[in-house]
This record gives structure tokens, C-alpha cells and sequence, in this order.
């Protein structure tokens, strides 16, 4: 066996989530190696929208542009429901972005982009910023925990000797067979085997047939069955088939092209189609949950933690989610600015949001298997997340907030972790900093862009007091950069937004973690060493214990 590599960080996987954690991390500081073990980038669509909150996150990692020109334009995003594509009494419905009162919430709205189109673009960048440490055709062979860390054996996909990579932490990303949650002793729970989908890639030139209705999907009613997935509304297509795995049909021969492009013909109405077969799977809807996402210094993400039916458009997006709640704390953790205990508030945040989201999608699956003819796309749903656990300090019950919340955790009436009535800006520790306009400097268009990567420090005015502890707090080894929105070169477009939208007096202060979530809120300065107490109780750093310097 070669030597030894050590690396503070080994990512599995090299899907959407894996690679937006290598960007996440290479920003952060944190060096580390993905491995993935197929040879390249998915070739088959597989997931497709992009929410907004992920745009968002993207959007942090520089790539929101190039994510826009390869997905389908804004005029597409329409669900289709009718017989076949050709049906004349069609109905064809939208997607709303912004909420009904107009108010804008996001700089980033969501967007439809295929998985084979937005993996080469996630993968470019991971590249640039981490090269010669994204490894694909290299796949984990074993796995254990040793000391303080982890002992993982690779081997090239091509063959040759297994070499053994030492790592202080192990993410597993590789997906809902994932060999990481195997290896680490980590159950699911859930049900499996909900329907099962034949999945055609195809090309066909049905451009001109939905000019008049082009959608992002294409839902069949009877005597239809399945639907048509646009990759680019022109030639590229998917074509998803639902099938009972115990009855013969052309799931059973996927080699079968003829077979198959004539059933396409059929779905479509269009019995003299030319159509060409790309390529073939079969997939089975699931919805479960591991019951842990962490056990030492092994860590799940993505569909490795959570499998989510797709019917809503949610899985990918909840993993995206993940990637960018554990990456800071994992970077504070490495750079040894926080107690590994921090990384136990992941679970504590994330996994909710995936229990709610597969019981919404479960829900959603059953509407439509039930003929109920479709379900809610919410675009905002995942802006709605509001977070309870350790790295989050909820407001002293006597400052509840002017913004709706109850001024303790952020979280709604019925304590979801989700509001599915909708998004509601609020500035309550655990929520999401809220979306207003600014007016430079360049490249900075809204308060999300103030984010990062370290601890940020947001002021209705400018503030001796709040950058005072700010120095202080940096002088400990905790950098937090203060952004006044009260003029200068840093000005709202609505002077007063922020306050309104999160409930802050002239004199308060928002701490917005390096996720873009709320740490903590204060109606004012009330001690020199405040802000320094509040960055020590959040990374779960003891009072008395010495830091290095450095970002967070």
C-alpha cells in the first residue's frame, strides 16, 4: 500500500452537494479531498430545480451566472398538464418567486437547470479553487475511526495499488447507497419502494410542438401516464415512466430502443416522431432519514442522510442546505476556533428540515398517485427554515422582536422548522437574514452579499460601540467584519429595510453566521466583552481557553 496522506477533511461524493461542499470549504480555508468514484459527471438529468435558497448559496460561491446560462430560461419555468404533449385543452400553470404582496425576497430566484448540465458547472469551480484535490474515478474502499480522526483506503477506479488517506473528519456524500452511512454503523428509517420510474433520455425535435406551452415539466393526465422533463426544451428530453416492478412492461429490457422510442410516440401524440434513445434507468421512490447524521468524526449529507421523494423538487436543494450549514462549522472546528462538539448543532438543524421535507414530498407523491392532479411547487419554501440548537442564541423573551416572531427561536406557532404558509422575513435568531436591495459597492446588490465567510456583524447605523466589539472580539481570534447600513458606500435602497424586515432599533446589531443564518440579535451594546461572549457560547468555546487567529 502507498504512503500515507493526511488531509484535515475527505469528502465521498461528487454530486451536487459534495461538490458545493468542496467550494463551501475551499472558501473557508479548509483544505481536504473529494474522492468520487465514478469517472465523470452525471450524464442523466436526475435532479433539476434549483430553489432559491440553493441559488442563493450558489450564488455565494460565485457561479450563480454561469448556472443561469446553462438552465432554462425564466419563461419555461411552467408546469404543463394535458393528455399528450399535443393536447388542445391543456392547462399550464406557473411558478410564483416573489410573494403575493410583490414584495421581493431573494436576489436569487430559482431556476430549473438538469444535474448533468449543473454538475460540470459545480465541478469547474471546486476545481479552480482546490486543484489536483478533486479526485473522480477514485472510490473509497473501507473506512475506520482511529485517535482523532479517520482512516480511509482509496483505489483508483482504473486499477493500481490502494492507498490509505488519514483525515481528521469524513463526509459522506455519496448518495442514497451511501458506503459512508454503511461503513459508520448509521441507519435509515423510512419507507422504501413508494413507486417505481423507467427514466428515458432522449432526443427528439419537439421545439416547435411546445412553443406555444414550453414548460419545465410536462405532467400526463389519462389516458397518459408519466410525463415529459425539458433539459432544454428543444431536443433534450427526459421521459419518466411509473411501473410496477412485479408486471412485465419496457422496464424489463432497457435495451429495447425501439420498444421505447415508440412508447414515447405514444405519450406523446405524435406517432411519427423521431426519436433517438440516449440513455436508460430505473429509479424507486423512497423517503427516509438516517437516524443520526454524525457519529465521531464521520459526517453524512445530502442523500446520504436523507433519500426524499422527488414531487416538489426538494432533495437535491435540502442537500445543498446541508453542504452550507456544516462547511463553516467544520472550518471553525479544523482551524481549531471551535469545540467539535459545534458539529453536533448540524444534526440539530438539519435534520428537521429534511423530516418536514419528506413528509411534505411524501404528501405531494400521494396527491398525485391519488389523481389529484398536481402539487404545490414553492420556489421559497427552504428561505423558511428557522434553526434551533447550540450555534444559535435566541432572544431574551423581554427584546422579542417587532417582526412577527415571538422573540425566542425563530420558529413558528406550530414549531416546524419550515413555514409552509409562506415566507416571512424576520431578523429572529435561527432565521435566514433577510433579502434588501443595496446600492454598492460593486458586487454587492443585497444584504445576502455581506455574508461571509467568516462571522458578520450587521448595524442600522454606524457604531463606535458595535465595532469596538468587533476589534475585540477579533483581537481573541474570532474576525467578525462590521457592515453599517446607514450610508457611505454601503447604502439601502429602502434606507430602513433591514431594521423593518428584522425588527432591529437604530441602536441594535445583527451577528449573521457565515451561513447566512442569525446568530444572535441585540437591541444594544450592554458590555465591552459582549459580542466576544456571544462568538465563545456559539462555537461552544469554553470562556478561559485560548484561540488562534485567524477567520473563523
Amino acid at each position: 500500500m502507498q504512503s500515507l496522506t493526511t488531509t484535515p477533511a475527505l469528502i465521498v461524493g461528487g454530486g451536487p452537494v459534495g461538490l458545493t461542499l468542496s467550494t463551501l470549504l475551499s472558501q473557508q480555508g479548509v483544505a481536504h479531498l473529494l474522492v468520487e468514484a465514478h469517472p465523470d459527471t452525471s450524464p442523466h438529468p436526475k435532479a433539476r430545480g434549483v430553489s432559491a435558497r440553493s441559488m442563493e448559496i450558489l450564488r455565494r460561491c460565485g457561479l450563480e451566472a454561469s448556472i443561469r446560462e446553462v438552465g432554462l430560461p425564466a419563461s419555461h419555468v411552467f408546469f404543463y398538464r394535458g393528455r399528450d404533449l399535443v393536447d388542445p385543452e391543456f392547462v399550464r400553470t406557473g411558478v410564483t418567486h416573489e410573494a403575493v404582496d410583490g414584495v421581493e425576497h431573494t436576489p436569487s430566484p430559482g431556476l430549473v437547470c438538469s444535474q448533468d448540465l449543473l454538475e460540470p458547472v459545480l465541478l469547474r469551480r471546486a476545481r479552480e479553487l482546490a486543484p489536483d484535490r478533486i479526485r473522480f474515478g477514485v472510490r473509497l474502499v473501507s473506512f475506520e475511526q482511529v485517535g482523532d480522526g479517520v482512516r480511509a483506503v482509496l483505489q483508483d477506479r482504473a486499477g493500481g495499488e490502494p492507498y490509505t488517506v488519514a483525515a481528521d473528519w469524513l463526509v459522506g456524500c455519496d448518495g442514497a447507497a451511501s458506503t459512508v452511512r454503511t461503513g459508520a454503523a448509521l441507519a435509515m428509517e423510512g419507507p422504501t419502494g413508494l413507486r417505481h420510474f423507467l427514466s428515458v433520455r432522449f432526443e427528439a425535435p419537439l421545439g416547435a410542438v411546445v412553443a406555444d406551452r414550453a414548460s419545465a415539466s410536462y405532467f400526463l393526465t389519462p389516458p397518459g401516464l408519466g410525463g415529459f422533463l425539458a433539459v432544454d426544451n428543444d431536443r433534450q428530453w427526459v421521459y419518466q415512466y411509473p411501473f410496477d416492478p412485479g408486471l412485465p412492461g419496457p422496464h424489463g429490457d432497457l435495451g429495447d430502443h425501439r420498444q421505447l422510442a415508440e412508447l414515447i410516440r405514444t405519450m406523446a401524440g405524435l406517432p411519427d416522431l423521431d426519436v433517438t434513445i440516449r440513455s436508460t434507468m430505473t429509479w424507486r421512490m423512497d423517503a427516509q432519514l438516517a437516524t443520526a447524521y454524525r457519529r465521531g468524526h464521520v459526517l453524512l449529507a445530502g442523500d446520504a442522510a436523507h433519500v426524499t421523494p422527488p414531487t416538489g423538487g426538494h432533495g437535491m436543494n435540502t442537500g445543498i442546505g446541508d453542504a452550507d450549514n456544516l462547511a463553516w462549522k467544520l472550518a471553525a472546528v479544523t482551524a481549531g476556533r471551535a469545540d467539535p462538539v459545534l458539529l453536533d448543532s448540524y444534526q440539530a438543524e438539519r435534520r428537521p428540515v429534511a423530516r418536514q421535507i419528506i413528509e411534505l414530498s411524501t404528501e405531494n407523491a400521494n396527491a398525485r398517485a391519488g389523481g389529484g392532479g398536481g402539487y404545490r411547487i414553492d420556489d421559497q419554501l427552504l428561505l423558511t427554515a428557522a434553526y434551533r440548537s447550540t450555534a444559535v442564541i435566541p432572544d431574551a423573551p423581554q427584546s422579542a422582536g417587532t417582526d412577527g416572531s415571538d422573540g425566542t427561536d425563530g420558529t413558528d406557532a406550530t414549531g416546524q422548522t419550515l413555514d409552509v404558509s409562506g415566507y416571512h422575513p424576520s431578523g429572529a435568531p435561527g432565521r435566514r437574514l433577510p433579502h434588501a436591495r443595496l446600492l454598492g459597492p460593486p458586487g454587492t446588490s443585497s444584504t445576502l452579499d455581506l455574508v461571509g465567510p467568516g462571522f458578520t456583524l450587521l448595524t442600522p447605523q454606524d457604531s463606535p460601540a458595535w465595532r469596538q466589539q468587533a476589534q475585540t472580539a477579533t483581537a481573541a481570534g474570532f474576525p467578525v467584519t462590521v457592515h453599517a447600513l446607514d450610508g457611505g458606500r454601503l447604502r439601502e435602497a429602502e434606507p430602513g429595510a433591514v431594521g423593518r424586515l428584522c425588527g432591529l432599533p437604530a441602536t441594535g446589531a445583527l451577528l449573521v453566521r457565515p451561513d447566512g443564518h442569525i446568530g444572535w440579535r441585540a437591541a444594544r451594546p450592554s458590555h465591552p466583552a459582549e459580542l466576544l461572549d456571544v462568538l465563545r457560547r456559539l462555537l461552544a468555546i469554553a470562556q478561559d481557553t485560548p484561540q488562534a487567529g485567524g477567520p473563523v
